[in-house]
Formats: structure tokens, sequence, C-alpha cells
């Protein structure tokens, strides 16, 4: 049932089409290694094969699909695990249609996908030096530093991105394009030398920019 609702949501999404689905992880491998999805979404408790083991199977293959899990079992141990293994994203089944679409159009394009419920913890363990994505980014010059080159609009994107938003979102609550959120994304990487979405987040925490703080 949960995979029909899944179909149905993408299915009438704009550039989104459902090539195939699978019962358990292993047939996800299979299916993905015969259709070449762009994206793959995985659960994480699936027979034969869990989702966190077919992560490495998948991310193997050539080409490799961007892998987001989406599950119910938001624990620390389960998202520093499939971000490890090389998942692109870790959304939870609670967030909504609006937010599913936007996270697999997301991936298809590159960007990291984390749902605003797990990236307190993905930051809380970068934040103690260890985990998903090598610990503390270098920072010579310390972080304020970092974020001085950064334009007011370039610090309301990082902040957001600090909340775990995804491009979609961030343009939707700043009211500019997709492609300028994009924009804007790759110049705060450049400026501050974070080498993706998840530094520059830490980032903003580090800094005080991190929405809500």
């Amino acid at each position: 049932m949960i995979r029909a609702g899944v179909r149905m949501i993408l299915k009438h999404a704009d550039g989104i089409d459902v090539v195939a689905e699978a019962a358990d992880g292993a047939q996800a491998v299979d299916l993905a290694a015969r259709h070449h999805p762009d994206v793959v979404l995985l659960d994480i408790r699936m027979p034969v094969l869990d989702g966190l083991a077919a992560i490495g199977p998948l991310t193997a293959l050539d080409p490799a699909p961007q892998v987001v899990v989406l599950t119910t079992f938001g624990d620390e141990e389960n998202v520093l695990r499939a971000l490890e293994a090389g998942a692109t994203g870790f959304l939870l089944k609670d967030e909504g249609p609006d937010e599913l679409i936007s996270a697999v159009r997301s991936a298809a394009s590159g960007d990291a996908v984390l749902s605003p419920g797990v990236t307190g913890t993905v930051i809380r363990r970068m934040l103690q030096g260890g985990g998903a994505g090598g610990g503390r980014p270098a920072a010579p010059a310390g972080p304020d530093a970092r974020i001085a080159a950064l334009t007011e609009r370039e610090r309301d994107v990082l902040a957001l991105l600090g909340a775990g938003l995804a491009n979609l979102e961030i343009g939707r609550r700043l009211g500019i394009g997709i492609g300028t959120v994009k924009t804007h994304v790759g110049s705060i990487l450049e400026k501050t030398g974070c080498a993706g979405r998840v530094q520059a987040a830490l980032l903003a925490h580090q800094t005080g920019l991190a929405a809500g703080e």
C-alpha cells in the first residue's frame, strides 16, 4: 500500500516517471541494473536484502542512481549508516507529497536531500567530529571569516540549508526561482570551501545562521 501511494504521488508529478518498483532490496538492485533509473527510493526494513545493505550495490552500478532512503526510522544510527553507505538523502515518511516530489527532483539534479527532522542528527555527529561526511570541514580562517564574503541573500540561503530545506523549499521561502537557488548554493560552496550541502549546513549552525537559532 505504501508503494502504491508513493507511485501515485510521483506518477502525477511533471517530469517524473516511475519505471519500476520492488518488494525487497535484492529486487531493487536487479531492477535498477535493468532500468537505469536516475533516482531510487529505498525503505530500510525490507526482506531478503534491507535498504542499508542495498545502497552499496546500487551506487556501484554504472550509471549509478541517486539513492534516497524513505523510511519511518529516523534514528541516528540509520541516518548515518545510510549517508556513509552513499545515499544521496534521507527522507522520513511523515513528509508531505510536495516534499517527496521535491526530494526526487533534487536528488536527480545531484542535490543532497535531508529531512529537517534528521538534519540535526547529522549536524550533531559532525560537530562531534565523526561520521556522515568526514567530520568538521576545515576552517583555517574560522567560521565567521568563511561567511564574510557571502551576500545577504547567500546568507539567507545558507541559513535555510542549515534547516535542512531542499532547493524548492528554499526558493518558495525566499520567493526566488530554483535556478537562482542553485546558483546561490554553488556560490556559497565556492566562497566557504564547503565540500557539499551537509558541510554548508554545519557551517550555518557553527555561525548561528541556521534558521531558528
